[in-house]
C-alpha cells in the first residue's frame, strides 16, 4: 500500500495506526492525513511533514494553527517557506526566518517590506546584491536615496535610470554614467531626467537607433554639442 492509497483508505474507513504509518512515509499525505482523517495534529504526522519545508509550513498553518520550533526549523530550509511561515504562522519577524530568506533576493525584499515593515542594515545589504532589488528597497522600504542602494542600482543601466527618476528625482554623475552604458537608457535619461542634451548622453546614443530621436527631442540644442 502506498502513502496515497493508505490516505484514501483511511479517508473512507477511518484512521488506524497502520494507514497512518504508511501515509507518514510521504510528507504530503502525512499532512492530508492529519487534516482530513485525524482532523487534529499528532507527533507522528508532524514529524513526517517536517521532512519537507512546504508541508511543515502548511501543517503549522492549517493543522497546528500555531508556531512551533520544529515546523519553523523545517520551513527555514527554504526561503519562500520561511517567508510564509513568518507571515502566516508567526505573524511577526524573527531572526531565524529573516536569515532564511537571504538565499532568495525576492523573498528577502518581501520580508523586509511586509514583515519587518522597516529598513534594516542587514536586509538592505542583501538587497544591494541586485540592482533591481536595491532600487525597490530604496523606493519602497527606505523611501529615500542612499549611497549604498544607488551604487548597487548603478550596476545596471535600467535601474540606474529608474533610481535617478523615482528616488533621487534628479540627475547625478553616477546614475548618468551608468545609464549611458546603454543607448536606450542614455536617451531616456536625457529626456526624463537631465531634460537637456549633455555630451555623455549624446555620445551614448550617437550612431544608434536613438540618435535621431535625441536630435528631434532637443532640436537646435543638439547643434551646440555636435559643434
Amino acid at each position: 500500500m502506498t502513502p496515497e492509497e493508505a490516505y484514501n483508505y483511511a479517508l473512507k474507513y477511518g484512521p488506524s495506526e497502520e494507514t497512518r504509518r504508511i501515509a507518514c512515509e510521504d510528507p504530503k499525505y502525512a499532512s492530508y492525513y492529519a487534516l482530513e482523517v485525524d482532523k487534529c495534529p499528532r507527533e507522528d504526522t508532524r514529524k513526517a511533514v517536517c521532512k519537507d519545508p512546504f508541508y511543515a509550513y502548511w501543517y503549522a498553518e492549517k493543522i497546528d494553527k500555531c508556531p512551533r520550533n520544529d515546523t519553523r526549523e523545517s520551513a527555514c530550509k527554504d526561503s519562500q517557506c520561511a517567508y510564509f511561515y513568518a507571515k502566516d504562522v508567526d505573524k511577526e519577524s524573527r531572526e531565524d526566518t529573516r536569515k532564511a530568506t537571504y538565499k532568495d533576493l525576492g523573498y528577502a525584499y518581501l520580508y523586509a517590506k511586509e514583515i519587518d515593515k522597516e529598513p534594516r542594515d542587514d536586509t538592505r545589504e542583501i538587497a544591494c546584491k541586485s540592482p533591481r532589488s536595491a532600487y525597490y528597497y530604496a523606493r519602497y522600504i527606505d523611501q529615500k536615496s542612499r549611497e549604498d542602494t544607488r551604487n548597487a542600482a548603478c550596476k545596471d543601466s535600467e535601474w540606474a535610470y529608474y533610481y535617478a527618476l523615482d528616488i533621487d528625482k534628479k540627475s547625478g554623475d553616477n546614475t548618468r554614467k551608468a545609464a549611458c552604458k546603454k543607448a536606450k537608457y542614455a536617451y531616456l535619461y536625457a529626456k526624463d531626467i537631465d531634460k537637456e542634451p549633455r555630451i555623455e548622453t549624446w555620445m551614448a546614443v550617437k550612431n544608434t537607433e536613438y540618435e535621431n530621436k535625441y536630435k528631434k527631442l532637443f532640436n537646435n540644442l543638439i547643434k551646440e554639442l555636435i559643434i
